[in-house]
């Protein structure tokens, strides 16, 4: 089976203190309108980090600082295997602006699964549900 690698910004609003997190809904393929962290495939010489910069304005036009990885999802689709490595982000310029998601939402933790989670994101939320917000 192929194994993905990518990047998720889990975005919040403070690294010190925080109170919501930012999802966004698949605007398009096999998983539209399931609910994810923003991110992408990191490119060929790419870091992670880099990976994540570039995403955050291609996918939302905004300036993001990255922060601590939170962890590493490994998860199976049917067709592929997933390896999602996923760290904390704020945005430091601009506002957001939904380029290729179809919704997006900022989500307080008793709001975490009022939406349609796509299964790794899930299990990122699981994994940290107890230290999400601080």
């Amino acid at each position: 089976m192929k194994t993905t690698k990518v990047v998720a910004a889990v975005i919040c609003d403070s690294f010190e203190s925080t109170t919501k997190i930012f999802a966004t809904a698949r605007g398009y393929g096999e998983f539209k309108g399931q609910w994810e962290f923003p991110g992408g495939k990191i490119e060929d010489g790419e870091t992670p980090q880099q990976a994540l910069i570039r995403e955050m304005q291609e996918e939302l036009d905004v300036k993001v600082e990255v922060g601590a990885l939170i962890d590493t999802v490994e998860y199976d689709y049917p067709t592929f295997h997933l390896r999602m490595d996923c760290f904390w982000c704020v945005v430091v310029d601009g506002k957001i602006i939904l380029k290729e998601a179809e919704a997006g939402r900022w989500l307080s933790k008793d709001e975490l699964y009022s939406v349609d989670w796509l299964p790794a994101d899930l299990a990122l939320i699981k994994k940290m549900q107890n230290s999400l917000f601080r």
